[in-house]
């Protein structure tokens, strides 16, 4: 599943002939948007009214790849992985999405909670099932601990079912200035299974 190509067409012209005009008005004051690589892990093990699991991750990625503040989304394969909470639920669909953003972190954040929102997440027990899970994994090379939000995402070094498919993403990443290859859990397909139909 690749999206990049529905959104190339509209990201080319982010910056057109009027706002270079507005810019050379104004003076060198103003900056146009400096444009982020982004990472963000997917997830669902629940359906719902809205749709199964596949159907989550596929609408959330169609809204992220619609957003005017995103370009050049590229997905990886969608993989089954088993749970890393609670055994007694389903095994998750997970996926991992990169792209450009002039979204900052923050505005990053609350928009993968409105893409949770509107596929009803609901959060029925800690670490189990649930619609919709979206999570921020690397904003460029930036660091951020907050309450509210880490960059990178603290867990993103012992978790396969982010790795695996981070790294088929992209394979010459690096991670906290470390190459994604020397992650163990990027090679670890423990409890992994690739879906071929998604």
């Amino acid at each position: 599943m690749n999206n990049s190509s529905d959104n190339r067409d509209r990201s080319s012209d982010s910056v057109d002939s009027n706002d270079c005009a507005v810019v050379a008005e104004k003076g060198n004051n103003q900056h146009q948007p400096k444009w982020v690589v982004g990472y963000v892990g997917l997830g669902s093990n629940l359906a719902n009214e809205l749709g199964s699991p596949v159907e989550h991750l596929q609408q959330a990625l169609a809204g992220l790849a619609a957003h005017e503040q995103v370009r050049e989304v590229r997905v990886s394969s969608f993989y089954a992985s088993a749970p890393m909470g609670p055994q007694d639920q389903p095994d998750f669909v997970n996926a991992v999405a990169g792209f450009e953003t002039t979204l900052t972190p923050f505005e990053l954040l609350a928009f993968c909670q409105q893409l949770e929102q509107q596929a009803k997440r609901a959060r029925l027990r800690r670490w189990g099932e649930r619609s919709l899970d979206v999570d921020i994994l690397l904003y460029g090379d930036k660091q951020i601990a907050t309450p509210q939000l880490t960059v990178p995402h603290a867990g993103l070094p012992e978790r396969n079912f982010v790795l695996v498919p981070l790294r088929e993403l992209a394979p010459a990443l690096t991670i906290a200035g470390k190459p994604i290859n020397d992650y163990a859990a990027s090679a670890d397909w423990t409890g992994l299974k690739l879906l071929t139909e998604c």
